[in-house]
């Protein structure tokens, strides 16, 4: 649902299929008021019919004369047991919509939801409340859910900030933290904040050799990916276990360290691709000092350029107890 027009190109199976936007979020974040606004846009007006897929009301309302304008159908589902794969196929065959926008109840897990093989989720978008993100960040419960919600989005828009600009940097270290690849938008009463997410790097990014102790390796991991001005071309130095896989090219491993993104059973394994002469003689789980070369490349498993490293040196390491929290 990006600021752009909509368009479907009949030469890909994958956009021939139903698109589905879904806008994720917990209640009362501003969910409704995000589609509102969107389906009042000339980017995103479309001839055919829309169908407006509801599993959550709030206080805000869709009204009738903007669903007529926008020829928008409008359903609720109140359970989540709803919402198989048939019954969206039987509103498919009944409604022949263009496309299908979903308002997602934020207290079900986003990650059970199964499509017809006709659909495809198109894009994700997550609401989220930011005078209200600090409670939910220090509730296991809500952390797990925001988590989940987090890890399956590509654009995170945290609203009203208005009051907690000195959390910024905090919010967007820990939500980098569930998903580095995330875009995240800070919004005021004002409209989107800018120029106030900036970390103090606890490393020297203009060094000769740019030294990342255990305590931020976190940081860098997140600041790697969203800032590759920063390192293209550079020199790093760490410590991380090897993580091999049999797809790997023979002399590819990913040194990493395990995370706890969200909770204690939400543990997650967090390192780069590296290539290294020698690599093939790796085993998982060793530990390793790697100095390498930071150039980025496109890597088909986040469908864009990510941080890959060339090393010049793997040598053994002692292992870290410690793992990386945000």
């Amino acid at each position: 649902m990006a600021d752009e027009e909509y368009t479907q190109d009949t030469g890909s199976d994958e956009e021939e299929k139903l698109p589905l936007f879904l806008i994720n979020g917990f209640l009362e974040a501003g969910k409704t008021q995000f589609i509102r606004f969107t389906m009042e846009q000339d980017y995103f007006q479309t001839e055919g019919l829309t169908l407006l897929l509801v599993c959550e009301e709030g206080e805000e309302e869709y009204d009738d004369d903007l669903l007529r304008r926008t020829n928008t159908q409008k359903i609720v589902i109140d359970d989540m047991e709803t919402l198989t794969p048939e019954y969206l196929a039987g509103l498919e065959k009944t409604f022949a919509p263009e496309r299908v926008l979903m308002e997602w109840n934020g207290m079900w897990d986003v990650s059970k939801l199964v499509l017809p093989d006709t659909w495809t989720l198109y894009q994700q978008i997550t609401i989220i409340d930011g005078s209200t993100l600090d409670m939910y960040l220090n509730n296991l419960g809500m952390k797990s859910l925001l988590g989940i919600m987090v890890r399956n989005t590509e654009m995170l828009i945290v609203n009203r900030c208005d009051g907690v600009y000195d959390r910024l940097n905090d919010f967007h270290r820990i939500l980098k933290g569930m998903n580095a690849r995330v875009e995240i938008i800070f919004e005021d009463k004002d409209g989107e904040v800018s120029g106030t997410v900036e970390d103090a790097l606890p490393f020297d990014v203009n060094a000769d050799v740019i030294e990342i102790k255990p305590e931020d390796y976190g940081v860098w991991y997140i600041d790697a990916f969203d800032n590759k001005e920063r390192y293209d071309g550079k020199t790093v130095e760490f410590t991380g276990m090897v993580l091999k896989r049999p797809e790997f090219a023979s002399n590819d491993f990913v040194p990493g360290r395990m995370a706890m993104t969200c909770c204690e059973a939400d543990m997650s394994f967090l390192g780069f691709m590296c290539r290294a002469k020698g690599g093939r003689k790796l085993n998982n789980r060793d530990w390793v000092r790697v100095r390498a070369t930071i150039r980025y490349e496109y890597r088909p498993e986040y469908e864009s350029d990510a941080p890959m490293l060339y090393a010049e040196s793997v040598e053994p390491a002692e292992p870290i107890k410690d793992i990386v929290t945000f």
